[in-house]
């Protein structure tokens, strides 16, 4: 019996299962390839798993956060990153999220909109306080190509580039707030190093543009975009150009950075945990429907529907506990009660039969919080964490339903 098998014995299927070597081992990577003294950001919406956290927190250039709620800030905080170091992102932060984040001592936001911005600067303004702020923009032109573009389109991400200079007199005003510098976040998951530079200098050159249009320009965010498989077969890309590559690009078009004027952030969320968990599922029925054969899983979009639970099917693999020679294709779905719960169709698989154990690999991102977990109710998947191949930490989710009903429920409800 394999090391997953054993370990879906033990603690049942459906089950994630992380390994903090590997995100040791991507952090390590990410750092490397990027010049010094970039500041890299962990974006916890990829996954928010303390532990996960917790390591990227070590090392000699530990990872800041870059959250986008307050569940994510009270889960960093957790993990140890002091407030000072994360950096709050989102097109739809509300007044009391902003004032429970401003109460918590996050002083760095980025604001998506002249509206955003003003509403930090009422709830900095509020608690007597005054913060910093990037303006995230959409930048015109795209550099490189991805799969996941979110700039140079119509967009709720960002203040159109060509824009902001007209904008900039009364955004340099918000009361509460300092405009500091620019968030750019143009893509996710470049196809190969020449397109991810390709996008940094675009990013480079927006920002240069926009300091001379009169934008503060002591931080810099340059975004992320690093890719890793997802679901599928594969290993982590490295980037053995993008250090010299990226530093001759600053030193182009943004002079001092090397002396953080003005300092550079980037951030990554896929490319430093996708690799580090796999979801491992159970067969509940194999069947055969009109020519085509079904593989049930006890764990669908429930559990794993960062991508597919959009109708965006992931090309997705799967190793068996038993390894054999593909048999043919197979839809891969899970147990819930819609036509939506597919994994993934045309899935070369072995023969399988109730009980086997498959294992997807590349699962350490966008799994159980990015899934339709409360669908249907079922409970929500075990996640085991391993260091050095030993189980440290066992955990699940748990949703349930709170009472927030007034003390006197007998008052009438004001209509019109």
């Amino acid at each position: 019996m394999n090391r997953r098998a054993e370990l879906a014995q033990r603690f049942g299927t459906p089950l994630y299962v992380y390994d903090l070597d590997r995100v040791h081992a991507a952090r390590d990577d990410l750092l490397s390839a990027l010049p010094e003294p970039i500041t890299l950001h962990y974006a916890l919406k990829a996954n928010p798993h303390p532990d996960l956290v917790r390591a990227l927190r070590g090392g000699g250039r530990p990872c800041r956060a870059e959250v986008s709620s307050t569940g994510e800030l009270a889960v960093a905080l957790g993990a140890g990153v002091p407030a000072a170091h994360c950096l709050y992102t989102g097109p739809g932060k509300t007044a009391s999220e902003l004032g429970e984040a401003i109460r918590l001592g996050v002083r760095l936001f980025s604001a998506e909109s002249p509206g955003d911005l003003r509403r930090i600067g009422v709830a900095a303004t509020d608690r007597g306080v005054e913060v910093d702020c990037l303006l995230r923009v959409n930048a015109a032109a795209p550099g490189g190509a991805t799969g996941l573009r979110m700039t140079g389109t119509p967009s709720q991400f960002g203040v159109d580039g060509e824009t902001v200079p007209a904008l900039l007199s009364d955004l340099l005003r918000v009361r509460g707030t300092r405009l500091v510098g620019a968030h750019f976040f143009p893509l996710s998951g470049a196809r190969d190093e020449a397109a991810l530079l390709a996008e940094f200098t675009n990013t480079a050159s927006a920002a240069a543009v926009l300091r001379d249009a009169g934008l503060p320009m002591r931080v810099v965010d340059i975004g992320g975009g690093f890719a890793t498989p997802y679901a599928t077969p594969g290993e982590r890309p490295r980037y053995p150009g993008l250090k010299d590559g990226l530093g001759a690009v600053l030193d182009d078009h943004l002079p001092g950075w090397r002396r953080g004027e003005p300092a550079v952030i980037a951030e990554s969320g896929r490319y430093l945990v996708g690799d580090c968990g796999e979801l491992v599922c159970r067969v509940v029925d194999v069947k055969h429907s009109r020519g085509r054969r079904f593989v049930v899983l006890d764990g669908g979009v429930n559990v794993f529907g960062g991508l597919s639970g959009l109708g965006r099917l992931l090309p997705i693999g799967v190793t068996v506990e038993q390894a054999a020679a593909a048999s043919g294709p197979a839809t891969l779905t899970g147990p819930l009660c819609t036509p939506g719960d597919v994994l993934g169709r045309q899935v070369p698989v072995p023969d399988l039969e109730p009980g086997d154990v498959v294992t997807i690999p590349n699962a350490g991102a966008y799994g159980p919080t990015a899934s339709l977990v409360a669908f249907l109710g079922r409970p929500a998947p075990t996640e085991v964490v391993l260091r050095s191949g030993r189980v440290v930490s066992v955990s699940s989710l748990e949703y349930r339903r709170v009472d927030r009903s007034p003390v006197d429920l007998g008052e009438p409800v004001p209509t019109g």
